[in-house]
């Protein structure tokens, strides 16, 4: 693939192509829904967002679950991505997607070369807040606290946090 944006036909085939389950495939489209949704709705109050970058971030996101299940799917569907040479900007959406993002330390308890894992576009924002809104196994919207639950109950404070911080930024981009 050349380092173009992929559409959402190439998108869904490397999803296929990478043995993605079905289930992970509806997953990702949901999430490139509700993304796309948010995204539009942030273009019409004025905010600079590359809306296919959205569609294909949100879209590839859990490519790394053809492989693995665990907090790492991000890293993990970040190498599958550059591997197939798709642009950088997709590559972080999927490596930042997970959870509210982690800290250096944390990715260093996880064994995770140095690197950035928080969301800091706002494409990768919009991508990662829609994830957390799209329940993975119910393939259905939840409520934002749903999710801040899960991950308290994980012993996730700190990921719990980010995502509430999260909630409340994107919740304020969108209602103004």
């Amino acid at each position: 693939m050349s380092n173009s944006l992929p559409s959402r036909e190439q998108a869904i085939s490397l999803l296929q192509k990478n043995n993605c389950s079905p289930q992970v495939i509806i997953h990702c489209r949901a999430v490139a829904e509700l993304s796309l949704e948010m995204a539009k709705q942030l273009k019409k109050k004025g905010v600079d967002v590359d809306l296919k970058l959205v569609e294909a971030g949100a879209l590839l996101h859990d490519i790394g679950r053809s492989r693995t299940n665990k907090v790492d799917h991000g890293v993990v569907g970040a190498q599958i991505a550059e591997s197939e040479g798709l642009p950088d900007a997709v590559v972080k959406i999927i490596k930042r997607h997970v959870g509210g993002g982690f800290t250096a330390e944390e990715a260093a308890q996880f064994g995770w070369s140095r690197d950035t894992y928080m969301p800091l576009s706002l494409e990768e924002k919009v991508v990662s807040y829609a994830d957390k809104l799209v329940d993975n196994s119910k393939m259905k919207r939840v409520p934002i606290d749903v999710e801040i639950a899960r991950l308290q109950a994980a012993g996730h404070k700190n990921g719990a946090e980010r995502v509430r911080k999260l909630h409340e930024e994107m919740t304020a981009l969108l209602s103004n």
